[in-house]
């Protein structure tokens, strides 16, 4: 039975949807691991400003989920996605400036959130309603 998604347009290079499991369990073992060297670094700088960050990244991250699947409100989750992306990149700064280690743990979300956003952009353009 085909869901809502299957029946959207999609753009070029939408990986199918087995995909996307295993990409973001291995996502999740970097974002773990990033969070626990930053953390556990005792020469960790602005922990309240990347606390405070990792919570709006975080929140807006879970809401992506519930604005394009169940609210089907492709536009807001593109935005959404928008401050996914930029909350991260900043994130990744502020990590970088503690350990390279905890940075590039994180590149590899940062280019998922990018793609993400790039395929979130097209379902949209794709798929508005005139």
């Amino acid at each position: 039975m085909a869901t809502w998604y299957d029946t959207l347009r999609k753009p070029a290079f939408t990986p199918p949807k087995n995909v996307f499991d295993p990409v973001w369990t291995a996502l999740y073992v970097f974002i773990f691991s990033a969070l626990a060297v930053y953390y556990l670094s005792p020469a960790k700088g602005n922990i309240i400003t990347v606390s405070v960050l990792l919570l709006i990244h975080f929140t807006a991250s879970f809401s992506w989920t519930m604005l394009f699947f169940k609210q089907k409100k492709i536009l807001a989750a593109l935005l959404d996605l928008l401050v996914i992306d930029i909350t991260l990149l900043a994130v990744i700064i502020l990590f970088f400036q503690v350990s390279t280690l905890a940075g590039f743990l994180l590149i590899p979300y940062f280019g998922w959130g990018l793609f993400a956003a790039y395929i979130n952009w097209g379902i949209y353009r794709l798929n508005a309603q005139p």
